[in-house]
């Protein structure tokens, strides 16, 4: 059986690795694309690296038909704010926008600066990421989407926290370099290619929202978050800086990542002894569905670096969401995501 899958808000960078995906995904099909400003225009036009592989155009959300699975990748509050008709379309919907990530409403209020606008669908969503939530997300009909920092700082931490090794006493301060596609598809003063050229530049040194996922997803609540703009167009690192219970040696957190990873299909264990890529680093995931992670120890303070490497717009977001509509659907986890990214690049 060959799943039909549509994208509500497609012409964006997130739609644009959907449709990537799904077009050669080989359990589904790419249905419908919805566009309300480009309407009648070929999906390419937007997407030129798929030319070839579709001749679909954007229709208006009105235009839309049933499906199977329906991702939804609009622009943060659109989303709930129609989800009721939504769910008409379709027994199975993955919503990568912000809009349901979080399980208390008071949270997302004082986060995002509004109330919820629909807080009784809340709870029907699991949380998008399968290393931390997969039998969730398998029972589940609807599917959050994972923010990208977010989703790079929890896998960071997540061995040391299954480990029972976090003391929620204690600060994790967490330091996030990403690229500019991080930003979106819509340009802005700031992302004027003269002005976004070359910069590290502090995008947000404190108050990131994403900081609520990872409070939500280790159960700490002194997460200290700070995302710098490098010069990058794809990518994540996340650094995280850690003080566990009690000193750790290297075999106990190689024992630690092991427990969480070994069985995992898109995370890789990177620490090498030498070489360039002896440390997790985003540039040859692009394209990837794959998070590397590592660690280091420093053994005269007790300090653990735990480091993630993403592509933003796979791991942070439309890979991960096609990952959910293969457990959503019973399907090989796996599938339509062996991509291993390039290099060099």
């Amino acid at each position: 059986m060959t799943i039909r899958a549509s994208i509500i808000g497609a012409s964006g960078y997130v739609g644009g690795e959907l449709a990537r995906l799904l077009l050669f995904h080989p359990g589904a099909e790419l249905a419908q694309v919805t566009s309300e400003r480009l309407a009648g225009k070929p999906f390419t036009s937007t997407h030129p690296n798929l030319r070839g592989h579709t001749a679909l155009q954007y229709v208006p959300m009105n235009k839309v038909e049933p499906c199977d699975v329906l991702f939804l990748a609009l622009p943060h509050g659109q989303a709930a704010r129609q989800i009721d008709r939504f769910a008409t379309l379709a027994p199975r919907i993955v919503d990568c926008s912000a809009d349901f990530r979080l399980r208390d409403p008071a949270a997302y209020t004082r986060w995002y600066g509004e109330p919820h606008p629909a807080p009784h669908w809340i709870e029907r969503f699991a949380y998008g990421l399968p290393e931390l939530n997969r039998e969730a997300i398998r029972a589940a009909s609807y599917v959050s989407g994972v923010g990208c920092n977010a989703t790079a700082s929890n896998l960071a931490l997540l061995p040391l926290a299954r480990a029972g090794l976090l003391d929620a006493a204690r600060d994790v301060v967490i330091e996030v370099k990403v690229g500019s596609s991080e930003g979106g598809a819509s340009s802005s003063d700031s992302s004027h290619h003269p002005e976004r050229s070359g910069v590290v530049r502090s995008f947000a040194p404190t108050g990131h929202r994403h900081t609520a996922e990872i409070e939500q997803a280790t159960g700490l609540a002194r997460v200290h978050l700070s995302i710098t703009s490098v010069e990058l167009v794809r990518g994540a690192l996340a650094t995280a800086h850690v003080f566990p219970r009690e000193p750790l040696t290297e075999k106990e957190l190689w024992r630690a990542y092991r427990a969480a990873y070994s069985t995992e299909p898109f995370v890789r264990i990177v620490r090498e002894r030498q070489g360039s890529y002896r440390l997790p680093e985003p540039k040859i995931l692009a394209g990837s569905n794959y998070a590397d992670v590592g660690f280091a120890l420093d053994e005269a303070s007790g300090r653990v670096v735990s480091i993630c490497a993403i592509d933003n717009l796979m791991k942070g977001a439309a890979g991960s969401a096609v990952q959910c509509m293969n457990l959503l659907c019973g399907l090989d986890e796996r599938a339509g995501l062996g991509f291993t990214g390039l290099h060099p690049i």
